[in-house]
């Protein structure tokens, strides 16, 4: 497998990134219409954790980490490594030597569709990670690769400069040229949720706040007084009048 290291791809505005590192990732894959967002078996390993970067995308050979060596030389401040593989891997590709290098360089976290280790060095470093996998199995650094080229992760393209956000609830990637609409809208649903918890808070339904009885009479759902079964009533009356006797 040859490859390429392509540097110098255009990235989102770092102002763009930070206004989105001001909101979740379900509120910012609900503002932009339930797109942008990565498979859920990238799960952290740290919690209570968001971070927001630029993408620096590395695509990799199964078990063989080379090219995030190469990755590293390409990161700056602002940045956020993705790593996947041209097929699936759950081996520890990367580990503590690696995020202290990306650290040194401001580099703000790192999302790979294939496994870590060291995840407790990775915590107490305070380098967040998601991750398909945690595994000690080691790596060789033996095949080529391609660092900032569109990877596909999930069926969902990843490019480099995209926007990363992710969080306790998954990984959202956000296209360079819309992460300051995806920021506004992101903003404009954080407001309306904001008046709902205030409704909520005061006692009304989202039955009514959001017209679902409506809903569920088109849907043709009734609501019926509860009446116990005959049988069951029949029943209780046999208990009842034999524990006297």
């Amino acid at each position: 497998m040859s490859g390429v290291i392509v540097t110098g791809p255009p990235k989102a505005d770092p102002r763009d990134v930070d206004a989105l590192a001001g909101f979740g990732v379900a509120t910012v894959h609900e503002a932009m219409g339930r797109t942008g967002l990565l498979p859920p078996r990238l799960r952290p390993i740290q919690q209570d954790t968001r971070v927001a970067g630029t993408a620096v995308t590395v695509l990799s050979w199964p078990g063989d980490n080379l090219m995030i060596h190469a990755a590293v030389e390409q990161c700056g401040e602002g940045d956020l490594l993705v790593v996947t593989t041209t097929s699936p891997s759950t081996d520890g590709m990367f580990g503590e030597l690696f995020a202290t290098a990306l650290r040194r360089r401001g580099v703000r976290g790192l999302v790979i569709d294939a496994g870590v280790r060291d995840t407790r060095e990775l915590r107490e470093l305070g380098f967040p990670v998601w991750s398909a996998a945690v595994s000690a199995q080691g790596t060789v650094k033996a095949t080529g690769g391609s660092v900032n080229v569109p990877v596909a992760i999930g069926g969902r393209i990843v490019r480099p400069g995209d926007v990363i956000l992710a969080d306790d609830d998954g990984v959202v990637v956000v296209p360079r040229e819309g992460a300051r609409r995806a920021a506004e809208a992101a903003a404009a649903r954080e407001e309306k949720e904001a008046a709902a918890r205030a409704a909520f808070l005061e006692g009304q339904l989202g039955l009514d706040r959001y017209g679902l009885r409506e809903t569920l009479a088109r849907l043709g759902v009734t609501y019926q007084r509860y009446e116990e079964p005959e049988e069951h009533a029949a029943h209780a009356v046999q208990v009842r009048d034999g524990a006297g006797a």
